[in-house]
């Protein structure tokens, strides 16, 4: 599993699309709040989910493979129960993206090893918002303890 800090920093800083799959348009969801975040932190957001047709001011597709294939999809980042996402890993290697997340509380070996041999990195049980806000040093005023202690700006900082 890929949950090391030097490796979730990497695939952050190498990520500039995430696709949502499950991205709801409502803003009180987890899905919304955590896409919202990763765009106003310079990630473009293509969601992916049948029932909307925009979100976020950008074009929502019913699955991952009816996002055009102009689109270079990084990251395919999971808002769904975990029994979906089998299918969702086939569709991820499908797109050619690079790495497969699946958010907190979203847990499936299948689904992972699926990825895995398709060439994704795997990203398991943990939020995409939470991680960049620990490792990119975008918690800011919310006070939320990062383990991570240092009076110094890190030079990695992207934004």
């Amino acid at each position: 599993m890929t949950e090391d800090i030097d490796t979730l920093r990497r695939i952050l800083i190498q990520t500039s699309v995430i696709a949502v799959v499950g991205l709801s348009a409502n803003w009180w969801r987890p899905s919304f709040f955590a896409a919202k975040y990763m765009q106003d932190h310079g990630y473009r957001i293509i969601p992916v989910n049948p029932n909307y047709k925009e979100i976020l001011g950008e074009p929502c597709y019913p699955s991952l493979e009816d996002i055009p294939k102009d689109v270079e999809v990084d990251m395919v980042d999971i808002f769904q129960r975990s029994e979906m996402t089998p299918p969702l890993a086939h569709s991820t290697v499908a797109i050619n993206a690079k790495v497969f997340w699946l958010q907190l509380g979203v847990i499936n070996d299948a689904a992972a090893d699926i990825a895995r041999q398709g060439g994704l990195e795997v990203v398991m049980n943990h939020c995409v918002k939470i991680e960049h806000g620990r490792l990119m040093g975008g918690l800011n005023l919310f006070g939320v303890s990062t383990g991570v202690i240092s009076a110094k700006r890190p030079k990695w900082l992207v934004y």
